[in-house]
């Protein structure tokens, strides 16, 4: 473990800090607006002739960003740790900013016919190769910037930015579906939400380029700490967990409507509140895991929500009311908030200095790539094939089952005088 402070510890002002978390929250704002549009996307660019087609050929259009998100994660991911972390978060922020104005902006298959489809498609692969290489340099630098006493509050930051974007997500879907007319939302209604994302971008690059550089120099006599491979494959299981539960979050709003029949302005709800939970826990579970260590914290989070998962569920299906949902979803989100920065960080310290922007990067795109493109189809398929509206929270709990079957295995990694 690194205790030293590395170049750049401690002189990341707020700004800075809120422009190399934006990355993330990207992320997260981008799956969850494409999810609230997918059937006026579909109709916009594809020409199937029924409406079902359509949306399938967008969901899947959207699925291909997550195949590329590995190869980004390992290629952004290594330039991170060859030639520096800020220039690798540069390249990232900026090809996000052009993939999502252009899938923006493409015009629609009335248009200009087979080539809109083909551009969507270029540009949801761009997309996914900058996002997947996005978390890996960003969260060595918020790591190594800031002093050890503070890692995991810094840390942290990368999941308050992200449930921020999935709260101003279901702000701008609940805005936008309440305000505009069906037609007006499949012309351009839903472009203005890709656009509400890319705002940020500018600026974003502006703070970056004034970012001080944390990868710490190579010296040639001091051999680098050797990749632990047992590190490699909990941390697969770990975030593979940690995302499941994640996404099936983010499906609430699409549970409660569809699945439980609850009126939209309560579905979305769901989504606002596990936002509103998210920007305040993650940071409080940052803060405990720098007090009281990162192994407590996250085991002690991940258990509990394994434990609560289920009747959280059985709550809702049985009583499908607003208080039960919102309830639910708030106590889940609660729990997952505070594990997560402690999760974090722990991989991170785990990882060797060489390999920590390419190993924490291929590690996330993996387990969003497998994980994450795929739980909410899972989860609406268990749920058809069994008939049981429980599914999503025996998917859910199962997963983290594994994750913390993983956490077990990790050393701890926080400062000695952790609690002082």
């Amino acid at each position: 473990m690194e205790n030293q402070q590395l170049a750049g510890a401690g002189r990341l002002s707020a700004g800075q800090i809120a422009a190399v978390a934006a990355g993330n929250a990207l992320e997260f704002y981008d799956f969850l607006t494409f999810s609230f549009f997918a059937t006026q996307i579909g109709n916009v660019f594809f020409p199937a002739h029924s409406e079902d087609s359509r949306l399938l050929l967008s969901l899947a259009t959207f699925g291909v960003g997550f195949l590329v998100r590995p190869l980004g994660g390992f290629f952004i991911g290594r330039m991170g740790d060859r030639i520096g972390r800020k220039p690798a978060m540069l390249f990232s922020f900026g090809l996000m900013g052009l993939s999502l104005a252009g899938l923006a902006l493409t015009p629609s298959y009335a248009r200009i016919g087979f080539a809109a489809p083909v551009l969507v498609v270029i540009f949801r692969l761009l997309q996914g190769f900058a996002l997947g290489g996005e978390v890996g340099p960003a969260s060595a630098l918020l790591m190594e910037a800031a002093p050890p006493s503070r890692r995991g509050l810094y840390v942290a930051l990368q999941f308050c930015t992200q449930w921020l974007a999935i709260l101003v997500a279901g702000i701008v879907g609940l805005v936008l579906t309440s305000r505009l007319t069906p037609a007006a939302l499949e012309e351009w209604g839903w472009r203005v939400a890709f656009l509400v994302g890319v705002v940020i971008v500018p600026l974003g690059l502006i703070v970056r380029r004034h970012l001080p550089e944390t990868l710490p120099p190579r010296e040639s006599s001091k051999p680098d700490m050797p990749l632990d491979w047992g590190v490699v494959v909990r941390g697969l299981f770990i975030l593979a967990g940690g995302t499941i539960a994640t996404y099936t979050l983010n499906y609430l709003t699409t549970y409660a409507s569809h699945t439980l029949g609850m009126p939209s302005r309560i579905a979305f709800g769901a989504t606002a509140i596990c936002g509103l939970c998210g920007v305040v826990f993650t940071i409080l579970g940052g803060h405990l895991a720098d007090r009281l260590g990162r192994k407590p914290v996250m085991l002690g989070s991940t258990g509990l929500l394994m434990l609560v998962v289920p009747p959280c569920f059985m709550a809702m299906v049985a009583m499908k009311t607003a208080g039960a949902l919102l309830g639910g979803a708030a106590l889940m989100a609660i729990l997952l908030s505070l594990a997560m920065p402690a999760i974090l960080i722990s991989l991170l310290e785990n990882l060797p200095a060489s390999t920590r922007s390419s190993g924490i990067g291929t590690l996330y795109s993996l387990a969003i790539s497998i994980f994450g493109g795929t739980t909410q189809v899972a989860v609406a398929g268990l749920i058809t094939l069994t008939g049981s509206p429980l599914m999503p929270a025996w998917y859910m709990s199962g997963a983290l089952l594994v994750a913390l079957i993983a956490l077990l295995g990790l050393r701890e990694t926080a400062p000695i005088k952790v609690g002082r």
